[in-house]
């Protein structure tokens, strides 16, 4: 069951919690580094193999430490997608607290660093767990259909870029080529584009049904199309990286992790312009900024607000793009929040 699950990280802060163990986990396909930490003396450092007998094996030795005990020890570890999923699905099965942390929250921490392999990272992740005990978040798994909604929509995009990949030389050589020359590799492209879209269909299908026959998820998925211009495809994203609305709830939380939200860097008189940062989820901006472009086109107040921004302001268009990228966000979270879908005409219903 762990074998493909996805993670959450849940964004409320845990109650404090007292910990006496801490134990930094520096993951990678076959090896894990473990460094463990009394408060904040180090005791030792440990290279085990990425399976679950050897993880199993390590608990059973952390329990020779004295005093030690799993509600007392809190383990740490950098989100590394699959290859976490043995250490989380030991811990979580014994119950352990689990700390799964952003690797860029981790090294910003750190300050400038020195020297990098495998055995100082889980030292440093160890010494992050212990110095920000007090802001601990503790990690729990997913839904199971969250899980497979991510998976689809990852199985997604890796046919669409597949298509791309076909498709695009096939264009070029068009533009350059004659027909007679380009005709044999297009035929040959041609079965494998039409199972690529085949398959498409399928992924679309499957998603489609995953989210009608879970009430919850249907009921969020109908609130998030209710919003001008958010299609399937952008709401399921929405979903799954918000897991449910359960890990982000706040708009403006969202609009940063979606790369939306401007910020300032002003240093004393010198004032500059504020610009988006670029430590961003792409793929939901690339789908945000669709979805605003549509909005744009088929929504009469989001249309109004960007000619105006544009043709009497003279404002920048990919600034108000981004603009109207916020209020879809704000919008989104709105109706989910207040359990009712977006009304266009809602201050007249208003009079």
């Amino acid at each position: 069951m762990f074998r493909q699950v996805n993670l959450s990280l849940l964004t409320t802060k845990h109650k404090v919690m007292e910990f006496t163990y801490f134990i930094g986990t520096d993951v990678s396909k076959n090896e894990l580094d473990l460094a463990v930490m009394r408060g904040s003396t180090l005791l030792f450092h440990q290279e085990i193999s990425n399976t679950q007998d050897a993880i199993v094996s390590f608990i059973k030795e952390l329990y020779k430490l004295p005093g030690f005990n799993l509600s007392n020890a809190l383990f740490c570890m950098e989100h590394t997608g699959i290859y976490n999923n043995h250490l989380l699905a030991c811990l979580y099965k014994k119950k352990a607290n689990i700390w799964l942390e952003a690797a860029i929250q981790i090294k910003n921490s750190s300050g400038k660093l020195r020297g990098k392999n495998d055995k100082v990272d889980s030292i440093r992740i160890t010494n992050y767990a212990y110095t920000q005990r007090d802001k601990v978040r503790l990690w729990v798994p997913k839904r199971e259909i969250i899980q497979q909604l991510t998976h689809l929509s990852a199985a997604r995009t890796r046919l669409i870029v597949a298509k791309k990949m076909l498709k695009t030389p096939l264009k070029e050589l068009d533009s350059f080529s004659t027909k007679k020359t380009t005709g044999p590799g297009a035929s040959i492209c041609s079965h494998a584009l039409k199972a690529i879209d085949a398959d498409l269909e399928r992924a679309d299908h499957k998603i489609d049904e995953l989210i009608a026959a879970d009430p919850e998820l249907r009921r969020l998925f109908n609130l998030v199309t209710s919003v001008s211009g958010v299609g399937k495809v952008t709401a399921t994203q929405i979903l799954i990286t918000t897991n449910e609305f359960k890990d982000i709830n706040d708009p403006k939380q969202y609009a940063c992790y979606a790369g939306v939200a401007p910020f300032t860097n002003d240093s004393g008189k010198i004032e500059k312009k504020a610009r988006v940062s670029h430590m961003a989820n792409k793929k939901v901006k690339t789908l945000l900024h669709m979805s605003a472009l549509i909005a744009i086109q088929h929504n009469r107040d989001i249309k109004l607000y960007y000619n105006r921004k544009v043709n009497e302001e003279k404002k920048n268009k990919m600034s108000v793009i981004n603009a109207v990228r916020n209020k879809l966000i704000l919008r989104i979270f709105a109706c989910v929040n207040h359990n009712s879908p977006y009304q266009n005409n809602y201050q007249k219903l208003l009079v």
